[in-house]
């Protein structure tokens, strides 16, 4: 949680969280151990990190240059999705037109530098996650996308050159069928807006690329083992609807991170499901089906109507003025909030049944859960410590300053920040750098 907020495992708030949520990394020695021993170009690589994505995806171009790596040989994924945090996940580090003016940097700097690598994870994931109908998760991700290809567009990057550098991660939830029409939706919905709102000519760029995660919030505590047989629903949902790669959730991930034997339960899903069932091998399998195709059909009308509300709230200037504005407004959050209040209801009057919570419930058998030792933290903060004693202090702080003025200017801050991880400055510090520009974000309280 510390790295993903922007903050260094030694930072006072950082106390206690360091190694719980994932893997700490604060500075290039960091993402060098990570990657020891594996070939940055031979691998393709998803980091999801939002806040801070820039300074991670700097270290990760650093560790990959000390490997003697072309930069332009380099592929994988950073989530960057700034939106998303607005408006469910809460992990922003700047205020929104900050964190646009850093995005459009990356997006040009990627555009030039690593035409193979994706700088930006449309993430609808967060969104459903947070309480939001299938509905709501197609429409506000997809509208998200439309925002950053308006962003890309004023930066006067080609639409044709910036649609296939996106890609868009999204919830595979409990409900079968609804998931289908979702997914089955979102590919329509992109393509047509790719060519009739935005004009693109290449085939390529039509296509929406898609990552899906089981639902982490449909999982329960009570008998965990239940959470075995929603993933593979939730994942056979995912590759009915046509995902190009999928994450299965470890039945104890509502309680801690997974140990290892849930980790490899979770892989035999996927694996079942690509070499057993035959699924993966039919283009759109569903296709002609009369409930699918009525119920595609009307998520798509769902989601299309979003869109309307949202330019409105731009003033009809466009899907990224209306983002924006529904962000500030606090209207994303409320229509989450509202959805997950009808959801709660539907829960505790029984109208929707979850095994083993509202209904056919019994004792409960202990879990075994991983634990992370205070030993992680210890360790990690004495790593820190050793860097900044063997680095050339000067330099490092010559490179911070040299960040800090650029933020105050329209100058593309991505080479600068990947000169300032060259100079063994740490997530933290550059994270502090800009923020001395940009200032903090407090999101409006909503009653």
């Amino acid at each position: 949680m510390p790295t993903l907020m922007g903050r260094d495992s030694d930072d006072p708030r950082s106390e206690g969280e360091v190694g719980h949520c994932g893997v700490a990394v604060d500075s290039i020695a960091d993402m060098q151990q990570l990657f020891d021993g594996i070939p940055l170009g031979d691998v393709t690589t998803s980091m999801t990190i939002s806040g801070p994505a820039v300074v991670l995806f700097a270290m990760y171009l650093v560790a990959a240059e000390r490997q003697g790596i072309d930069w332009k040989k380099l592929d994988g994924t950073l989530q960057t999705d700034i939106f998303k945090e607005y408006i469910a996940q809460k992990e922003w580090v700047f205020p929104p037109q900050p964190h646009l003016r850093l995005i459009g940097d990356l997006l040009e700097f990627c555009a030039r530098e690593t035409p193979q690598y994706h700088p930006i994870s449309v993430s609808g994931y967060h969104i459903r996650e947070a309480g939001s109908t299938a509905a709501q998760e197609l429409a506000f991700t997809l509208a998200d996308g439309f925002a950053y290809i308006e962003l890309g567009k004023q930066r006067g990057i080609d639409v044709n050159v910036l649609a296939p550098q996106l890609s868009f991660f999204f919830d595979a939830h409990i409900d079968f069928f609804e998931e289908i029409a979702k997914f089955r939706a979102a590919r329509r919905i992109w393509a047509r807006w790719m060519r009739d709102r935005y004009g693109v000519t290449d085939k390529k760029a039509e296509m929406l690329k898609f990552h899906t995660q089981t639902a982490g919030v449909s999982l329960t505590a009570q008998q965990p083992y239940n959470n075995v047989v929603r993933t593979a629903l939730e994942a056979l949902s995912a590759v009915l609807g046509g995902t190009q790669s999928l994450h299965t959730n470890a039945l104890d991930e509502v309680l801690a991170l997974p140990t290892e034997e849930a980790a490899e339960i979770a892989l035999r899903t996927q694996q079942v499901i690509a070499h057993e069932t035959g699924t993966a091998n039919v283009i759109d399998p569903l296709g002609g089906s009369w409930f699918v195709e009525s119920l595609t059909n009307k998520v798509e009308a769902a989601a299309e109507d979003y869109f309307r509300q949202i330019e409105r709230l731009g003033g009809g200037k466009g899907i990224l003025p209306g983002v924006l504005a529904g962000i500030e407004q606090g209207w994303f959050q409320q229509e989450i909030a509202d959805a997950a209040f009808r959801d709660q209801l539907r829960i505790e009057k029984k109208r929707r049944i979850i095994v083993g919570v509202n209904e056919f419930e019994s004792d409960e058998r202990p879990l075994t859960t991983l634990r992370i030792s205070p030993e992680v933290e210890r360790e990690q903060r004495a790593v820190l410590e050793s860097l900044r004693a063997a680095r050339d202090g000067a330099a490092t702080e010559a490179a911070l300053k040299r960040l800090n003025e650029a933020a105050r200017t329209d100058e593309n801050l991505i080479p600068l920040i990947v000169d300032a991880v060259r100079a063994d400055a740490t997530e933290g510090e550059i994270v502090g750098a800009l923020k001395d520009v940009f200032g903090e974000y407090r999101e409006a309280p909503r009653f």
